[in-house]
């Protein structure tokens, strides 16, 4: 088929911008974790949109930030990679904040790629008409985009235009990955990211955000799945903060994100969760290594 276009595309821009959540909706599935929290997201992770016409490869990747330690720098070298390989890029800018330095920055920082650039307005539930108008009209201002399209993650509104969009600056290609796949994340580092998540759920400002997670080992037994896990904090007053008093805190994290792996698996789930000290893991390339990072 001469038309069938297949490709990569990133949504891109400051932390909290709403990438990941977009990322889900778009692909219909979760694959990205969401926090409020920014530096969510760890790992680039692909999801794959499969259409009649085309197939939609899209990547998510951790925000980019002015780095403290040196797993801020690993985060950003591993957005500035994905940006050059990708076909793509939709920089997100929240319809609810007005435009700042790092949109400016970023805005900058992907003006040179080959990859054609779209800006997405993301949020747009959270604000008025009116505001959403003078909103896009500072988006024009910003910079040279492709397209400029207002989605909402969380209502669905515009969501499929976009697909339409980002296909439609899509090389022609065959298709690039099998008809049921919709990620090419292996399973342990998604269940990973899922406990990691349900760890940063609703927490005072105490709970680390170097909080990592390690799935040491998974058993499958006839329909259960037994999944064994390291959190790993950097302080022993972390580590207290994680597993809470009476150890409730760790309780909680345990059912949410078992809840979460038993939709991915589909089967029933037993976790077992440990939390661990690794001390200034954040600076320690070793350490970073062992983690994934």
């Amino acid at each position: 088929m001469s038309d069938y276009r297949a490709g990569f595309a990133c949504l891109v821009g400051r932390p909290n911008a709403g990438k990941s959540t977009l990322t889900n909706a778009i692909v219909g599935q979760k694959i990205a974790i969401t926090s409020s929290r920014p530096q969510t997201t760890r790992h680039t992770i692909r999801g794959v949109v499969h259409r009649p016409d085309a197939q939609l490869v899209l990547v998510d990747t951790p925000g980019l930030h002015r780095p403290r330690t040196l797993l801020g720098e690993r985060l950003n070298d591993l957005v500035r990679q994905t940006w050059s390989e990708v076909d793509v890029i939709g920089l997100c800018l929240p319809a609810d904040e007005e435009i700042g330095r790092g949109d400016r920055f970023i805005t900058g920082e992907i003006a040179g790629l080959k990859a054609t650039v779209l800006a997405v307005v993301t949020k747009a539930d959270l604000v008025s008409r009116e505001r959403l108008a003078q909103q896009l009209l500072a988006v024009q201002q910003l910079g040279d985009f492709a397209e400029i399209v207002p989605v909402s993650a969380v209502s669905g509104y515009q969501v499929g235009e976009l697909v339409d969009v980002l296909v439609r600056h899509l090389p022609e290609s065959p298709q690039l990955y099998p008809d049921d796949m919709l990620t090419d994340e292996p399973e342990h580092v998604l269940m990973a990211e899922l406990i990691r998540e349900a760890a940063l759920e609703g927490v005072r400002d105490e709970l680390p955000h170097s909080i990592a997670v390690l799935v040491e080992e998974v058993i499958v037994e006839d329909s259960l799945t037994k999944v064994y896990a390291h959190l790993y904090v950097e302080r022993a007053s972390q580590k207290a903060i994680v597993i809470g008093s009476g150890a409730s805190r760790l309780k909680e994290v345990g059912t949410r994100a078992r809840k979460q792996i038993e939709e991915l698996l589909g089967t029933k789930v037993y976790l077992d969760l440990h939390v661990r000290i690794a001390k200034d893991c954040q600076r320690d390339p070793r350490q970073l290594r062992r983690l994934g990072i």
